[in-house]
Order: C-alpha cells, then structure tokens, then sequence
C-alpha cells in the first residue's frame, strides 16, 4: 500500500470536510449493511457502496488504490478468516458467515475510512464474542485519543482488552492517519505501551481500526495479492472510525 509518512495537523475547517467525507462514508456503509442477507454476493454490496458516495459527490478511495495492483473495487469484503483486503466479487454471503466491510470515501479532497463486521444470521457463540469484543476495544481506544496522550495509550488499551478476553491482533497491520491521503502518518498499531510514541495533538485525524483474530496473531496474504487471512483459518473481525484529536473530546469523524 501507498503510505505518506508525514504527519499533518487539520484545521477546524478541514475537520469539517472531513466530517462531510465521514457522513457519506457512513451512508454507505449503512447501505451496504441493509441489503447484508444470505446469498447476496460481495460483488451486489460492492456495486451499492460505490453508488451511493457517487450519488453523494464523492468518490470511492479504494478503487484504483495503489498496491500489488490497482485495488479493483470500492469495498474490502472480508468473509470469516479474511482479516482485510478481501476483494468484492461473485462470492454469495451464506448464514452463519461473519462478513467485514470496509469502505473510504474522498470528498473535497479528504478521506473518510470506516469498517464494521457483522454476523450473517445465526452465529457461534465464540463468533458473537469476537464481534462484541472487537467492537468494544475499537470504543476503548477512541477514549485514548485525548489531548496529551500517547499513541502508546491508544494502542495498549486496544491490546490489553482483546488479550484479556483471549483473543490476538495482527503485528503487520494497523491504523494510521488519514487526511488527504488514505494513509499519513503517524501508524496506530493495535499492540504497544503505554505512555511511549507520538503525543496526540489537537487537530491529528487517525482512522482507529482494531483487528482480532481468534486462534493466532499471524497472518498471510492469498494468491490474490490483496485478501489478508489468519494463518490458522481462524475467525477474523474489524471495526474502525476516522477519530479527530480536540482540545476535549475525541471527535468520531465517520459516524
């Protein structure tokens, strides 16, 4: 992936594009939610997220993403081992899968980045803890983002709760800011000590994306070049929201 590794202070004014960026992202996201159902394919859900942030004068910031290739499509679409990347097509969703969508919108020249996962019908009750657990530690770690804290804070947090509830996350992927590229400066790790790296300042926009994996924290990508998985075949899940640091509270950029 394409990262620029300068570390860029918003304005109040940018913050606000950002916040229009965010919104569109989430329209989508919650389009992409609605039509979730047992055999739609990633592809359909795919073709849903891209028309709306079109309908909403934005465009899509993974389409076309710098890579191993040009990322094909607007949407990851990560089925059950798939941890991120996993590539939209004619795959159908079945009940009992889990399913993480990611998505980024460009709007006014910023990006707006957020993902969920969700569990298609009826789920294991170790997929349901997964979810749940992952989701909370994406919370915990957005209360981090204060003034004065350490990026250190944000990521021991994120750690320390999905260890203490038995599961892992990855060591070669993380969040990062975001602005006017996808990916700036600084990286979030979901690992780390506390009180050490970057101190957070008003005005740093960060896309907060905890990854957890049930039986390892290891990965490795598919021949496709793109879909990440655990290197067990173990169940996968990711949330994430596009957070501004304030002079008060963290400020949820893709809500």
């Amino acid at each position: 992936m394409s990262w620029e590794r300068n570390i860029v202070l918003k304005s109040s004014a940018e913050i606000e594009i950002m916040q229009q960026a965010g919104h569109i992202n989430a329209l989508a996201l919650e389009e992409v939610r609605k039509n979730i159902r047992p055999g739609i394919t990633t592809g359909e859900l795919d073709s849903l997220a891209e028309q709306v942030i079109r309908d909403n004068h934005g465009q899509p910031a993974f389409l076309d993403y710098p890579g191993p290739y040009p990322y094909p499509a607007t949407i990851n679409a990560s089925i059950n081992e798939e941890l991120v990347h996993g590539l939209p097509g004619k795959r159908a969703l079945k009940e009992g899968d889990i399913f993480s969508v990611d998505c980024g919108t460009i709007f006014e020249g910023f990006v707006g980045d957020s993902a969920f996962t969700v569990a298609i019908g009826d789920v294991s009750d170790e997929a349901q803890k997964l979810l749940e657990v992952t989701e909370k530690s994406l919370e915990i770690g957005i209360a981090q983002m204060r003034s004065g804290n350490h990026v250190g804070d944000v990521s021991s947090a994120i750690q320390t709760f999905v260890e203490k509830n038995g599961f892992h996350v990855p060591r070669e992927y993380s969040g990062h800011g975001v602005g006017r590229k996808m990916h700036e400066g600084p990286q979030v790790p979901n690992y780390g000590l506390a009180g050490r790296g970057l101190v957070l300042s008003p005005g740093l926009t960060i896309a907060l994306e905890p990854m957890v994996l049930v039986g390892t924290a290891r990965t490795r990508v598919l021949e496709d070049q793109w879909t990440v998985t655990s290197a067990d075949g173990s169940l996968t899940a990711h949330f994430e929201h596009s957070v501004a640091v304030t002079d008060g509270d963290p400020l949820i950029l893709t809500q």
